[in-house]
C-alpha cells in the first residue's frame, strides 16, 4: 500500500532529502510531487519555503490466523434438544366470492359511410369587359393676354410710366410697365415681359422697391396723396391669397392651445393683410410689435 508525507525546505531539493532521511529510503524507492515553489520575498517579507509530498510503498499487512474451534463447544452444541418444529396446517378453504354482475354495454353502431357528395359545377367566369380607354384630357387654353389702353401724354400714367420704364432700364429689365387709375388717387401698374420673377424678388422685395421708389417720386410734385400698386404676374394677389390661408392656420392652431402665436417679420402691407383676413374671427385678436424691418403680427386668444 501507499503511504505519503509532506516536508518543508528551502529548496525543493532540500524538501525532498527531509523526506528521505525520516523514511530512511533513497530517491529512486519514492515518487515526488511539487505542492508550493520557494519564494525569497523582498526584505525578509513574503518569505515562502518549497513544499513536496513523498509517495512510497509499505509491505500490506499479513492478517492473524483464526483460533481453532473446540471439539466440545461444537459437541455441546449439536446435543442441545432442538425445538419441535410445528406442523404447517392446511389452509380452510374460503367460499367463493359472489362477483358483481357484469353490464352489458350496447355495441356502438358503426358510423354509416355517407356518400361523397358530388363536386359543385363553378360558375363559368365570364371574361372581363374590356376597360373603356380614358379620355385625355383638353389641355387648358393659354390666358389671353391682357390689354391696355395706352397712356395719354401729360397724365399721370403716363408719368407713372416713363419713371417705372427708367428704372426698369438701369436694372436692365426688358420688361414694359402698363398703369391704369384704379380709383379716386389711386393708380396699379401691371408690369409685362418674361424677367419677372427677378423683378419681384424673394417675397417680393425688390416689387416693393420699386412701388416704393414710384410713389416716393410721383407725390413729390403733385398736390395731395396718390397710392401706386406695381404688381407683375398677379404676385400681390397670389401673395394676398397665401397670406390668408396662413393666418386661418395659426389661428387655428392658437384656438387649440389658448397661446399667442407671434408671425415671422413682414411688411406692413402683409401685416394688413392679416389683420384683415382675422377681424372677423372669434376668440382672436391680432396687433403688431417690434420695429421695421423686423415687425410682426402677434395673433392671441382672447375669451
Amino acid at each position: 500500500m501507499e503511504k505519503t508525507i509532506v516536508t518543508t525546505g528551502k529548496t525543493i531539493d532540500l524538501a525532498i532529502e527531509e523526506a528521505l532521511s525520516q523514511l530512511g529510503l533513497d530517491r529512486d524507492s519514492v515518487s515526488v510531487q511539487v505542492l508550493q515553489q520557494a519564494k525569497n520575498g523582498f526584505l525578509g517579507f513574503g518569505v515562502q519555503k518549497a513544499k513536496v509530498q513523498v509517495t512510497y510503498e509499505v509491505p500490506d499487512p499479513v492478517p492473524a490466523p483464526e483460533a481453532p474451534k473446540s471439539a466440545l463447544g461444537s459437541a455441546s452444541r449439536s446435543n442441545k434438544p432442538k425445538p419441535p418444529v410445528k406442523k404447517p396446517e392446511a389452509p380452510k378453504p374460503e367460499a367463493p366470492k359472489p362477483e358483481p354482475p357484469k353490464s352489458v354495454e350496447p355495441k356502438a353502431e358503426a358510423p354509416k359511410e355517407e356518400a361523397p357528395k358530388p363536386p359543385r359545377p363553378r360558375p363559368e367566369r365570364k371574361p372581363d369587359a374590356p376597360k373603356a380607354a380614358r379620355e385625355p384630357r383638353a389641355p387648358k387654353a393659354p390666358a389671353e393676354p391682357k390689354t391696355y389702353a395706352p397712356a395719354e401724354p401729360g397724365s399721370v400714367e403716363a408719368q407713372i410710366e416713363a419713371f417705372i420704364k427708367g428704372l426698369l432700364e438701369h436694372m436692365d429689365s426688358k420688361a414694359v410697365p402698363h398703369c391704369w387709375k384704379d380709383g379716386d388717387n389711386s393708380y396699379r401698374v401691371d408690369l409685362v415681359g418674361d424677367d419677372l420673377g427677378y423683378l419681384i424678388g424673394r417675397r417680393g422685395d425688390t416689387l416693393d422697391a420699386i412701388q416704393h421708389l414710384c410713389n416716393y417720386t410721383v407725390n413729390r410734385g403733385v398736390e395731395g396723396h396718390i397710392r401706386i400698386n406695381v404688381d407683375a404676374e398677379s404676385y400681390r394677389e397670389k401673395r394676398e391669397e397665401s397670406l390668408r390661408r396662413y393666418a386661418r392656420k395659426k389661428a387655428q392652431q392658437v384656438l387649440k392651445v389658448r397661446r399667442r402665436t407671434t408671425l415671422e417679420p413682414m411688411n406692413a402691407y402683409e401685416r394688413h393683410v392679416i389683420h384683415a383676413a382675422l377681424q372677423d374671427m372669434d376668440n382672436i385678436t391680432t396687433h403688431s410689435t417690434g420695429v421695421e424691418p423686423n415687425r410682426r403680427v402677434v395673433i392671441e386668444y382672447v375669451r
